[in-house]
Parts: structure tokens; C-alpha cells; sequence
């Protein structure tokens, strides 16, 4: 039987305050890095490269020392972890920050251990360019880059993300950003003009509606689990790209299409829970079932 092979991610690991039509609550687990991390650890070893503060809980702390998660890479430094706080709408079509702390985040130069410089699968969570680039210019050997991002860096890092574009094999972002990345608002141009950047793959995030994967395979429209009860959206796309880098650490990179019904899967659980609380117990049988059924349903799709 293949062995899985490792994943390494940088991101950010949060304390956030959130507030939904549901529930509210204050400091409770977040961050690119933990949603990624509990999601692909499903799948394989996660090798996390991230930074907590000395306030970080003893639950954040559990979370990262359960099965499957390396924390070599995880610095612990004086100060205050990094704080999001979010309020979304009723119906979930916005989210406001309430406000940003970057505390120990503000100064963190990644850090990867010489005996991760090799691992074969990197995942670039959604941080500053600038980040992704140093862990990149770290690795060593035949790498496979994952990159996501968001709307900010566009805004404000935009050289500096083409940089790391040239430098991703597959680059996975939501329709808005794919929109304002290439001004345009079809799809299939927007992936056009970023393959044409340097990526082998494009996977456009079209939320409710499905994904779009662009590249050597190509597929619009590839369902998401159905019925699900929204309850919180935070994490969704890491918790997707957790499912996808941990379907591709595990059975290679042949079939996208399913990597991505895997993802869609994942992310699932976590809008069905508040904050982690979807990823916390969830097994790789459960996983499988809600996979299947996004199989069925892209299937009938063809058909019809």
C-alpha cells in the first residue's frame, strides 16, 4: 500500500472573536494553519511553520499535538497571538472585521527545520507574499507548491503575488478574487490569464455554487455537499484546501476532480459547526460518505 506523503503549511494560527445569526463567541481556536492542518490531517502528517503567542490556549496547543500534526516548525513567543474578530450578516453574504492584532504574527519570519526543507507537498495558506516566498526559497528538491490567497494581498501585494503564482503549481482562490486579480469576471478567461502566470492548475471557489478546476483537467461546476445548515463560514476554504492537499498527499495528483470532492467534503464539516468545532471529531469514514455523495451528484450532473 503507498505510503502518504507528508504536507508542510505556513499560515496564520489565530485566537478569533466571531459573531453569527447562531452564536457569538470570544477567543475560540482559528487561523489559515488550524483549519488546513486539522483538515489534511485526516489524510497524512502535517508539518505546520506558524507562530502563537505565549497566551495561546491549552485546547490550540491539544488541537496541534493530536495524530498527524508536526510542530517542530511552530515558534512560541512572548506576547499576544494573533486576533481576528468577525461579524457576519444573517444571512452570511458579508463579513465585517471588528478588528485585526497581529501581536507576535507581526514580527514572524518563518523558521523550517533542515529535515522539512525536503518534504514533497507545500501548502502556502493565505498570508502576505512575502511570507510564502521565504518558505518557497527554503525548500529544497522537487516540491509541489499550493498556493491560496485573498483579496487584501491583491490589494496591497500584488507584485509580489505574481511572484509566488510563478512559483505555484496549483493555485486556488474564490471567484471574487479571481475577478480581482485579472478584471475579468468570466471564469474561464480569469483562468486563462493565470495559467498563462506560471500555475499547472486553477481551482476557482464558486462557494454554493460549486468549483471550477482549469488546466490539464477541466471541469466546471463540480457540486458541494448539499443540505448542509450553515452555522459558521470561517475556515471553509482552508478547511477545502486541507481536504484537497490531503486527497493529493494521499493518492497523488492524477485525479484533481476528485481531490476537490474531497476538499468540498471537508469544508462540509466546518461550516456546519462554530469555529473548529466541525473538524474536531470527524473521521475518515465520514468524509468518504459525504465524498461519495458529491460524486453521485457530479455524475447525474454529467449525465443530464
Amino acid at each position: 500500500m503507498k505510503t502518504s506523503n507528508p504536507i508542510l503549511t505556513v499560515g496564520s494560527i489565530a485566537l478569533d472573536n466571531l459573531e453569527t445569526i447562531h452564536e457569538s463567541r470570544e477567543r475560540v481556536i482559528g487561523g489559515s494553519t488550524t483549519y488546513f492542518a486539522m483538515a489534511a490531517s485526516q489524510f497524512t502528517e502535517v508539518r505546520i511553520v506558524g507562530v502563537v503567542g505565549t497566551d495561546f490556549t491549552d485546547d490550540g496547543h491539544a488541537i496541534f499535538n493530536s495524530k498527524n500534526i508536526d510542530t517542530k516548525n511552530l515558534q512560541i513567543e512572548e506576547g499576544e497571538t494573533f486576533g481576528w474578530g468577525g461579524k457576519y450578516s444573517p444571512d452570511f453574504s458579508s463579513r465585517e472585521t471588528t478588528f485585526t492584532n497581529l501581536g507576535v504574527f507581526k514580527h514572524f519570519n518563518p523558521i523550517i527545520h533542515s529535515e522539512h526543507t525536503h518534504t514533497p507537498i507545500v501548502f502556502l495558506g493565505n498570508i502576505h507574499p512575502d511570507l510564502q516566498l521565504n518558505v518557497i526559497n527554503q525548500m529544497q528538491g522537487d516540491t509541489l507548491f499550493i498556493t491560496d490567497t485573498m483579496n487584501l494581498w491583491i490589494d496591497i501585494s500584488l507584485d509580489q503575488l505574481w511572484e509566488v503564482i510563478q512559483n505555484t503549481h496549483i493555485f486556488l482562490l474564490n471567484d471574487e478574487e479571481a475577478e480581482q486579480l485579472t478584471g475579468t469576471s468570466d471564469l474561464k478567461k480569469a483562468s486563462e490569464i493565470l495559467l498563462s502566470k506560471g500555475p499547472e492548475t486553477v481551482i476557482i471557489k464558486k462557494g454554493s455554487k460549486g468549483s471550477m478546476v482549469a488546466g490539464k483537467e477541466n471541469l466546471d461546476n463540480i457540486p458541494v455537499f448539499p443540505g448542509v445548515n450553515l452555522v459558521d463560514p470561517t475556515g471553509a476554504g482552508d478547511s477545502f484546501a486541507g481536504g484537497f492537499c490531503g486527497y493529493i498527499a494521499k493518492y497523488g495528483k492524477t485525479n484533481l476532480i476528485d481531490a476537490i470532492i474531497y476538499g468540498s467534503a471537508v469544508a462540509s464539516f466546518t461550516v456546519s459547526q462554530f469555529s473548529v468545532d466541525g473538524l474536531r471529531n470527524i473521521t475518515m469514514n465520514d468524509i468518504e460518505n459525504r465524498a461519495n455523495i458529491i460524486s453521485k451528484l457530479l455524475t447525474e450532473n454529467i449525465i443530464i
